[in-house]
């Protein structure tokens, strides 16, 4: 997977979903949801024009149309995240750490109050470890910070726990709306507008592959993306209003990606039960599918039990394709959890005429275009944040082992050559970036644990 840095050449507009007009100011300098690099890259391939790509067809499985008009399927990303220079990466903070430039853990489940209010199938609420304080956390921590978090090390360094101002300036400014139909300026139409400036020395930090079977380049192979990059750099225009940024790929002194990397084994025993967590490295969308809530709750986890419903193994399909033998489920159980605030995850789909469609006359045929997408606003998601963290008890060592291997983003491998993102666990928008995690430990506030 291609490491690519970002590098704005003015102020980025990543607006959300909020009205922006009169007293709102569009909220434009929010740091950038996945979707929006995803969505970057997506229109920089077309506009490269590649020739002899896949095409593949519209539709869901088993009611596909015949026509193949699609490209760029095989695109996956992840990311942004905030870098400084080329390799030091920054990550959301973990929720459950919320001492001022410390990666220790301040809050924990707890099983001593007897019983609680929570909706199933979370028994344990989660508690602080140290007296209430008014003094802010660091909104973003190093890779060394994570690194030092998951293996249970307490770093407090300043330099590795940064605010947003740290690092990014919010600007304001005014503009005159545009008439869409006309091109000319709308009548007594103001707005206000923030944008986000990024400070010297810092980049996007995003990871990007297209591998397309139909094509191949003598140079780059078959990824489309670092043909696209011509094996060094391009302009990408990301979010709103235009703006452009020089996409280069990072050196390749090493494969591996600069993400934090979770424990694989030797999980703690508390009472016969092994005890994983998995905290979200990026945001994560659980929708609601049949009785299921959705929301917070993973989809892969029983609304009524918290019984973990993903296999240790590929499915049953999956495994006959493979010739291979069929995973089987994992014995753990979801018992408690700390989630951030909801983000909205939206957008807006402009229309493009139907490739069959011939234009002799634009003024006299423009009522009859066809679309092929509907223009409008995009449907509305409320996201998990990142840094929330989900507790798990596991029936045997075995069990916390395939727990971890199927919610690692790297899956049950740590190796320094780990270059693939093996697992991503948000039901919606995962090949854009969504369900990033990594697992670590964790243990019951004043728990005598034995291992």
């Amino acid at each position: 997977m291609n490491t690519i840095l970002l590098e704005p050449t003015d102020v980025l507009f990543f607006r959300d979903g909020r009205p922006m007009g009169g007293a709102s100011a569009g909220h434009g300098a929010a740091w950038p949801l996945p979707t929006v690099i995803n969505a970057a890259f997506h229109a920089a391939l077309h506009r490269a024009e590649f020739a002899g790509v896949h095409e593949h067809r519209r539709g869901r499985s088993g009611s596909y149309e015949e026509t193949r008009d699609r490209k760029f399927g095989s695109l996956v990303t992840a990311g942004p995240f905030p870098v400084h220079g080329a390799d030091q990466w920054f990550f959301p903070r973990p929720a459950d750490a919320a001492a001022p430039q410390s990666s220790a853990v301040t809050l924990t489940p707890t099983n001593s109050l007897g019983h609680s209010s929570l909706p199933a199938p979370l028994r344990f609420p989660v508690g602080s470890t140290t007296p209430p304080s008014k003094e802010k956390t660091a909104a973003w921590w190093s890779s060394s910070a994570w690194q030092a978090y998951l293996e249970g090390r307490n770093l407090t360094e300043d330099s590795h726990f940064l605010a947003d101002a740290d690092f990014a300036d919010t600007e304001s400014t005014y503009g005159i709306g545009m008439d869409s139909e006309t091109g000319t300026v709308a009548e007594s139409q103001f707005y206000s507008a923030h944008y986000l400036r990024l400070r010297d020395g810092w980049n996007l930090g995003v990871f990007a592959t297209a591998p397309d079977k139909n094509y191949h380049h003598a140079d780059h192979g078959n990824d489309l993306v670092r043909a696209l990059l011509n094996g060094h750099s391009a302009e990408i225009i990301a979010g709103g209003q235009q703006r452009v940024c020089t996409a280069t790929l990072a050196p390749t002194a090493t494969t591996q990606l600069p993400l934090p990397l979770g424990r694989t084994e030797d999980f703690p025993q508390h009472n016969g039960k092994f005890l994983v967590k998995w905290v979200l490295l990026t945001p994560a969308i659980f929708p609601r599918i049949g009785d299921h809530p959705g929301g917070s709750l993973p989809s892969w986890v029983n609304h009524k039990t918290g019984k973990v419903e993903l296999l240790d193994g590929p499915g049953k399909n999956a495994a006959a394709r493979r010739k291979v033998p069929a995973g089987k489920p994992i014995a753990a159980h979801l018992v408690a959890a700390l989630v951030g605030k909801p983000i909205p995850v939206t957008g807006y789909a402009i229309g493009t005429p139907d490739a069959e469609s011939q234009i002799s006359d634009f003024k006299s045929q423009i009522s009859n275009l066809k679309f092929q997408i509907t223009s409008g606003a995009k449907p509305t998601h409320l996201a998990v944040a990142a840094g929330s963290v989900y507790y798990f008890e596991c029936d045997s060592p075995t069990a916390a082992q395939s727990l971890a291997a199927a919610l690692n983003w790297h899956g049950s491998e740590i190796s320094n050559l780990k270059s693939q993102i093996s697992n991503r666990r948000s039901t919606l928008f995962g090949e854009k970036g969504f369900g990033l995690g990594v697992c670590g430990t964790w243990d019951f506030h004043n728990a005598n644990r034995s291992t």
